[in-house]
């Protein structure tokens, strides 16, 4: 299989990752004037399963080193197995919330405040299972992370004018969404080979992960999507009917939205080889930056903001970009 050789390319793979985490949901805003998230997110998902066996039958198949997919599959323990599908299921139920909030409240609030919360839960339980990096700068990192998280949320509460109970849902399905999603890839992670070149019996190669975590999206999605077609958190109920009734459009963007976000997932995982867990995962949530910046400027998500947000917003950016900086230099 295809592995990453050094720390250099390492980070490379974590730009690559940050820039499609933090650009994927470009696609839902895309669709979003005549296609309910809930219907889009079936697609998405089917983008994710499409794109992980695709790599995992190429580049999970090709080269000498590590393992290639179908002989992994074949010798796996089912508790690895198990363990990613598990995260597969955690992701899932954040990331749901995150369409949601992002439905509601917007990009450029559901990233900084949601994917910034889960990078600073995230960057502390893979640091607690792999402690690669210096913990000082790390942290620091987290602690100016958390102050932009901060400004955003201050910013988005003085800036909504859809009424206090539709703001107030936004932000804390943002907030529900992070705590969720802090915590999957500890459990891909943890099924994994450690050193990608030395396949161990009954661990996973990452492309053998990404793929059960693909699968635990999938059936985890029959339960979560469909509750929330039902209950919908805004707007009225839908159904699988109303899904085949979508266009040829509003299906293909939401399939490339689940490629886009797979393939940064893919990236960030091998990546964690030679960056280490805490480090690739915190650096592939540099995507809150980036979502950000497409919320704030490409889609102008902020333009009715009163005086003195523009400031918080400025604010927020350069604490985060100074914090992922910190993460960067950590190894």
């Amino acid at each position: 299989m295809f592995i990453i050789e050094s720390y250099g390319t390492a980070v490379l793979f974590c730009v690559v990752t940050m820039l499609c985490w933090g650009s994927w949901a470009n696609t839902q805003k895309l669709s979003a004037g005549n296609w309910r998230f809930e219907l889009f997110y079936w697609d998405y998902v089917l983008g994710i399963v499409g794109l992980a066996l695709l790599l995992a039958l190429t580049l999970g198949s090709i080269g000498e080193g590590g393992r290639s997919f179908l002989a992994d599959v074949g010798q796996a323990d089912m508790a690895n197995i198990g363990s990613a599908l598990w995260g597969g299921v955690l992701f899932n139920a954040a990331n749901i919330l995150l369409v949601a909030a992002i439905a509601i409240a917007g990009m450029s609030v559901a990233f900084p405040v949601g994917i910034g919360l889960a990078l600073v839960i995230g960057v502390v339980v893979n640091y607690l299972n792999a402690p690669v990096g210096s913990a000082g700068l790390l942290f620091g990192g987290i602690a100016l992370i958390v102050v932009a998280i901060l400004l955003n949320a201050v910013a988005y509460r003085r800036t909504a004018t859809t009424g206090a109970n539709l703001s107030t849902k936004g932000l804390l399905l943002s907030v529900v969404a992070g705590c969720l999603m802090g915590l999957f890839y500890g459990y891909v992670a943890k099924a994994m080979f450690p050193n990608f070149d030395r396949p161990e019996p009954g661990k996973l190669s990452p492309y053998t992960a990404v793929v059960f975590f693909s699968l635990g999206i999938l059936a985890s999605n029959f339960v979560f999507n469909t509750l929330l077609m039902r209950r919908p958190f805004a707007g009225t109920p839908v159904s699988y009917a109303d899904y085949f009734r979508g266009s040829g459009r509003n299906h293909l963007t939401g399939v490339l939205g689940g490629m886009i976000w797979c393939l940064g997932m893919a990236f960030s995982i091998l990546a964690s080889d030679k960056a280490g867990p805490a480090i690739s995962y915190g650096l592939g949530q540099g995507a809150t930056v980036v979502a950000a910046l497409w919320g704030i400027y490409v889609w102008r998500e902020f333009r009715s903001a009163p005086r003195g947000v523009n400031g918080l917003l400025n604010g927020m950016l350069l604490c985060y970009i100074i914090g992922l900086g910190l993460l960067i230099v950590a190894r």
